[in-house]
């Protein structure tokens, strides 16, 4: 028996059929895709930024080896362990490690699964400073950051006093580094009483007039040569035209 309807608008009506089921079908199965991924999204969310699974269970520490030591620098980063690592904020940690004295920069980052890491780099002594009565170590941008137990080692000894600034010891810092180890071996003091008022005092009684830290190096090749003079005083403040003087007076 059939129902009256032509056999090709039946196939047609059967074709239309399956398409509209197959169309239901497929939308449903985007749908569930779509919420298994927001459902995996969200477990993910939860075990890195909130559950025990990614904790912080240390600190790692690279790079202190001299001025710092690594349980130092724990201490300064002052890292909660037990807190989710993704909640970590580097930035708070690096601060509180470049707070150390010794330290002059850090670099921290997160080692998964579940360690922090800090790594620093430590200052290097360019020349000495008394400050205080103890002697410091003085890094290149002028900074005393340490305090040497027994004879410190052979290096320029800055001279100033409580008045100077901080950007005056850079400028005396910047002059030492610019010298030639053969000028350097000469020098037995750096006096600072201003950013344009350096003086070095040689380990044979000479001075140098030498003024700011500008063209220290251009100021290193003209004394060199200056040297070779008999005198007392020399001034390279101004290098294209330095001067000497054999009189005592001008010292």
């Amino acid at each position: 028996m059939t129902d009256g309807t032509p056999r090709g608008g039946r196939d047609e009506r059967r074709r239309f059929t399956r398409r509209r089921w197959a169309r239901r079908l497929r939308g449903w199965r985007a749908a569930l895709a779509a919420s298994l991924v927001l459902v995996l999204v969200g477990v993910g969310v939860w075990l890195v930024g909130w559950s025990d699974v990614l904790d912080v269970e240390g600190v790692e520490v690279a790079g202190a080896t001299d001025t710092v030591t690594p349980d130092q620098v724990r201490r300064a980063a002052a890292v909660e362990e037990g807190e989710p690592l993704a909640r970590v904020d580097l930035d708070v940690i690096r601060s509180r490690v470049e707070s150390l004295a010794a330290v002059r920069e850090a670099d921290v980052s997160r080692e998964w699964p579940d360690a922090v890491r800090v790594s620093v780099v430590e200052r290097e002594a360019v020349a000495l400073v008394e400050i205080g009565g103890v002697v410091r170590g003085m890094d290149v941008d002028g900074v005393a950051f340490r305090r040497y137990q027994g004879d410190p080692p052979p290096m320029p000894r800055v001279e100033t006093d409580s008045s100077v600034t901080a950007e005056a010891l850079r400028e005396a810092a910047r002059v030492v580094v610019a010298m030639p180890a053969g000028l350097a071996e000469r020098v037995e003091a750096v006096r600072v009483d201003s950013v344009d008022a350096i003086t070095l005092s040689l380990r044979d009684g000479r001075t140098v007039r030498w003024g700011s830290a500008e063209s220290s190096e251009q100021k290193s090749s003209v004394l060199a040569v200056m040297l070779r003079q008999d005198a007392l005083t020399y001034d390279v403040s101004v290098p294209s035209d330095p001067t000497y003087c054999t009189d005592p007076a001008c010292a």
